[in-house]
């Protein structure tokens, strides 16, 4: 695994990439996308961090694992790419969306757009073999994830994490929520949702409020 990571991340990351963990990490994801079908593409593991600087960086999202049916990772939590069908999580993203704003259901489940206007869309596992959710856990991925959290918590003020799910949550201890934002909900998956644990949780509206108060540009969900 080529490490190619966005300039403006390198800084506070580098050291990560020298540690053993982060080593024997990239020698097995490196035998996994040599032997086995993995997701997302390889160019694309790093995506979340390139299309998000850490100078423009406003909101961090926190998925767990990336998509592992064929076509639908693209890096980014949460997201697919143009002209596939939403996953139910996506859907249920989307339909909070539509009635938290009061606009129409996006068309497009690729969230790039989201990203460019300072969204990190981070799982705390990068890849994940095909067909087998959870497969690449535990292997170190997460060790690095946490460490993201951890410096952009030091790094930066202000910023707003949305933390969907029992997972995301325990996310919560590595920011100082003294100078940051932090918002909780369910998660947006059909089981926690239909228990009535994410519709109506308006963090859309929610985030941008926080922006507009810290004369942040409002995101366009």
């Amino acid at each position: 695994m080529n490490v190619k990571i966005a300039d403006s991340w390198k800084n506070i990351l580098q050291t990560e990439f020298e540690k053993t963990y982060f080593k024997e990490l990239a020698n097995f994801v490196k035998s996994e996308y040599k032997n086995n079908t993995c997701y997302p593409k390889g160019k694309d593991i790093f995506a979340a961090f390139d299309f998000c600087s850490l100078d423009d960086l406003k909101i961090v999202i926190i998925g767990q694992d990336p998509y592992h049916g064929p076509n639908q990772a693209n890096g980014l939590c949460f997201s697919v790419k143009d002209g596939i069908t939403h996953p139910p999580s996506l859907i249920n993203i989307f339909k909070e969306i539509t009635t938290d704003l009061n606009v129409d259901y996006p068309k497009s489940g690729n969230l790039e757009k989201w990203a460019k206007q300072g969204v990190l869309l981070l799982n705390a596992t990068l890849t994940v073999r095909a067909h087998e959710a959870g497969s690449h856990q535990k292997k170190g991925w997460e060790i690095f994830t946490d460490e993201v959290i951890r410096q952009i918590s030091n790094e930066k003020e202000n910023i707003v994490f949305l933390l969907w799910g029992g997972f995301a949550k325990k996310k919560s201890k590595l920011i100082n929520s003294k100078k940051h934002h932090i918002l909780t909900s369910g998660h947006p998956s059909p089981l926690s949702a239909n228990r009535g644990y994410w519709f109506g949780n308006k963090h859309f509206s929610k985030t941008n409020t926080i922006l507009k108060s810290i004369n942040e540009k409002e995101i366009d969900w």
